[in-house]
């Protein structure tokens, strides 16, 4: 799962700030293809008694579709003097990969003669600004909005403009849309409480205990996940799979030895992100798997991004991880995307930069049959280089991607279960 809050270091292109500097300040159009027209070959006047052919008029342009970017490019920020560190030009990375992404998904479209109109604006990562974003009149009458990014700007985003009646996109935040309570916000990214749904999900069709362990270190951010969790399991099991919490000190679990079982699947849920936390109890149930106790564990889905954590003890363990944004770089149609970048900015894609391109390619479509964006939302289910889209409306707050995907450490790499 992407935390839209960290940022990636900044792209290898020589035309780096340029871009950058493109996309704060100019509004981007994609190119307009038109057809050629051929006009009648010249005459002698005197050998033609009747009037001269007149050329074909030319043909009307399609209507452009207007869609309004808004990223955190913090333009405000970056120091351009010579000398500067490089970590003043890292924070405009996301912005500057999605936007080349999401521009070249544009640039496809537009071949088979598509018409847009592309608005960069710069959120400065700032709520304030956010808001005066939000009532812009060209902003407005976009036929899409895609953006901001971070959670508190789309809030006030939303916030500032509660009659806006068109679609308005939230590109990378997995945040729980109880916080916005906007009717046309398209989610892209699936919030947790989906993620924690597919693994009881798997736990309630596959291993079927007869209790879960869910192991907690102490900290509140643990709640996000296990609650939603202990709803999805009671759920899914009809109570007849009990949730046993217990926060585990110091790798601790003593407390816990005479419920494991040495012939069935123990099953444990381990919702923390903390590392050192991680580092100890991971060690406790190494040392339970030694013992001769079976051992299955389903993770946060963070842990994708922990370089911390040890392959072979997570193979050992059975770990399970979900992901909505996992990139297959074998695939043939990942490969082109990837020549295209290089080819376009002279630069490494990175994940925002397939993030920006699948979501130009699926809502610019969309948009494209719809330039005025009023009307019935329509989002029809979509495979795409990180992640397949399909769209649930949540009444009264928007539409939410509840693609999730199951994976489990295998032959030291994550494969797909599902």
């Amino acid at each position: 799962m992407t935390l839209v809050r960290n940022h990636l270091p900044p792209s290898s292109g020589n035309k780096w700030l340029i871009f950058v500097t493109i996309a704060g300040f100019l509004a981007a159009c994609s190119p307009k293809l038109r057809p050629v027209v051929t006009y009648p070959k010249p005459v002698d006047p005197s050998a033609v008694k009747k009037d001269p052919v007149q050329p074909p008029a030319k043909p009307t342009p399609p209507q452009a579709t207007v869609i309004s970017l808004l990223l955190p490019f913090e333009l405000n920020k970056i120091d351009l003097t010579k000398g500067a560190p490089k970590a003043t030009l890292a924070k405009a990375n996301l912005a500057m990969e999605y936007y080349q992404g999401f521009k070249l998904a544009l640039d496809s479209l537009s071949a088979d003669g598509r018409n847009f109109k592309l608005q960069v604006y710069d959120t400065q990562d700032a709520i304030a600004r956010a808001h005066n974003l939000a009532l812009e009149t060209k902003i407005r009458t976009s036929s899409l909005i895609i953006g901001p990014v971070y959670p508190d700007q789309i809030k006030s985003f939303s916030l500032a403009s509660p009659n806006l009646n068109k679609m308005v996109v939230s590109p990378l935040s997995p945040a729980s849309v109880l916080n916005y309570k906007n009717p046309h916000l398209i989610t892209v990214m699936p919030p947790l409480e989906y993620h924690t749904w597919k693994a009881a999900e798997h736990i309630n069709a596959k291993l079927k205990p007869k209790q879960v362990f869910v192991l907690k270190s102490g900290y509140s951010d643990d709640n996000k996940y296990s609650i939603p969790f202990k709803k999805a399991i009671d759920s899914l099991s009809k109570k007849k799979i009990k949730a046993t919490e217990l926060t585990v000190v110091r790798g601790n679990l003593t407390s816990l030895l005479l419920q494991f079982s040495k012939t069935e699947q123990n099953v444990f849920v381990i919702p923390s992100t903390d590392r050192a936390f991680l580092d100890v109890t991971l060690a406790a149930l190494g040392k339970l798997q030694k013992q001769g106790y079976p051992i299955t564990v389903f993770g946060h889905p963070s842990w994708e991004d922990a370089s911390f954590l040890k392959l072979d003890l997570l193979q050992r363990l059975n770990v399970f991880i979900t992901s909505s944004d996992r990139v297959n770089y074998k695939s043939s149609f990942v490969s082109k995307f990837i020549k295209e970048y290089r080819k376009h900015y002279q630069a490494e894609p990175g994940e925002f930069a397939i993030k920006g391109f699948d979501e130009g390619m699926y809502f610019g479509d969309i948009a494209s049959r719809n330039p005025t964006g009023v009307g019935e939302i329509n989002l029809p289910d979509h495979t795409a280089l990180h992640n397949t889209f399909h769209f649930v409306n949540v009444a009264g707050m928007g539409y939410i991607n509840t693609r999730v995907k199951l994976y489990k450490y295998t032959n030291f790499e994550l494969k797909a279960v599902e």
